[in-house]
């Protein structure tokens, strides 16, 4: 190819999604196999949003409203923030390209931990900016390092609370400790990607420190709690002037028509919540303990996945229970060779994992 690209995307990597669900039933010819790896919500989309979708149906041929005005009046309502506060992305990894467009590029630093969401590398490496990766603490963040890492070039600090794909977290105290630290003319952006899902005790909302910290920039998404993964919809939530900054790098029309009703659904069927919430919480409890039933140590159970150690390398394990038609997750790109994460499934779907694995163990 005579059209050559800018040297930095040369080196990127593309992100690897978990094995679809389909791709295996072609491969294997079978009709019953299970996905316990992206993360999703078992019970999938409420009643009430499967029904505003299809009302929504009929009106396709237009254009969405692009600014999204009823959706992010719902979500000012929710989470007690002005509208203006709010901006709306086709996922949060449109927002985490928004984000390294706006502030990053040749001669930035953007910091990042180790084992950390690898969107944070893609974006950052994208735009020509050198990825800092801090080497992890337990598998999780180290923040006393990140925070003595910050330089004269940093200007953006990607953080996530709990971290996907080790399921660690920090507390409320930590969190303060380290914002505390941080110049004000670094963006730290806290990925809470799961924090409907994280019990209140000692886990901190971000949202609750906007009003102090200025350079504080929360993400947050409707594919894991709500059930929406299919139709890419997360939002961040930060300073006005920071979101209008952002603003003028979103496309038009980021958030399709189907993707802003059913949000505004999702948001409103508060039982369709509770009961993801009490499958979840269940559900952990159960993988937990068939897990360590087998002898495998577990990082600390967080959102609504389990990253186990395995015996010996990971990739033969993953490969047997792929035979045998489940889905989990390896985490070789992670530079995780010998352990695989698994997401909360359904009752039915916990318990043919644990079965499955204790068969191919």
């Amino acid at each position: 190819m005579s059209v050559q690209p800018m040297p930095w995307v040369q080196g990127l990597q593309p992100y690897q999604p978990g094995k679809p669900l389909a791709a295996l039933e072609r491969e294997l010819g079978i009709r019953d196999a299970i996905k316990l790896a992206s993360n999703e919500n078992p019970l999938g989309t409420s009643v009430l949003v499967q029904e505003a979708i299809s009302a929504a149906c009929r009106v396709l041929g237009r254009y969405p409203e692009g600014a999204a005005p009823e959706l992010r009046a719902a979500l000012s309502r929710k989470l007690t923030v002005t509208e203006n506060q709010i901006l709306l992305g086709n996922g949060s990894d449109e927002i985490i390209t928004m984000l390294c467009r706006c502030f990053a590029g040749p001669g930035v630093e953007v910091i990042v931990s180790q084992y950390a969401f690898s969107a944070y590398a893609i974006a950052a490496r994208s735009v020509g900016a050198e990825l800092i990766q801090v080497p992890a603490t337990e598998y999780g963040h180290d923040l006393d390092a990140m925070a003595a890492r910050i330089g004269s070039a940093t200007r953006l600090i990607f953080l996530a609370n709990p971290n996907n794909p080790t399921g660690t977290h920090f507390s409320a105290a930590a969190l303060d400790a380290f914002l505390a630290q941080v110049p004000e003319q670094v963006l730290v952006v806290l990925d809470e990607a799961y924090a409907e899902l994280m019990p209140a005790e000692n886990y901190p909302n971000g949202l609750e420190r906007l009003s102090r910290y200025p350079n504080l920039l929360v993400t947050r998404t409707f594919s894991k709690a709500y059930g929406l993964a299919g139709l890419r919809l997360g939002y961040a939530i930060a300073n006005p002037e920071l979101i209008a900054l952002l603003e003028r790098l979103r496309l038009p029309f980021n958030v399709n028509s189907l993707a802003q009703v059913a949000a505004i659904a999702a948001l409103a069927d508060h039982e369709h919540l509770q009961a993801t919430l009490t499958n979840n919480r269940i559900g952990l409890a159960l993988l937990e303990q068939g897990l360590k039933k087998f002898g495998l140590t577990t990082l600390p159970a967080a959102g609504n996945f389990i990253t186990f150690f395995t015996p010996g390398l990971a990739q033969p394990l993953y490969e047997a229970l792929l035979q045998r038609g489940v889905i989990v997750r390896p985490l070789l790109p992670y530079g995780l060779p010998s352990q695989l994460r698994v997401s909360v499934g359904n009752p039915q779907e916990n318990q043919r994992f644990l079965q499955t694995l204790g068969e191919v163990l």
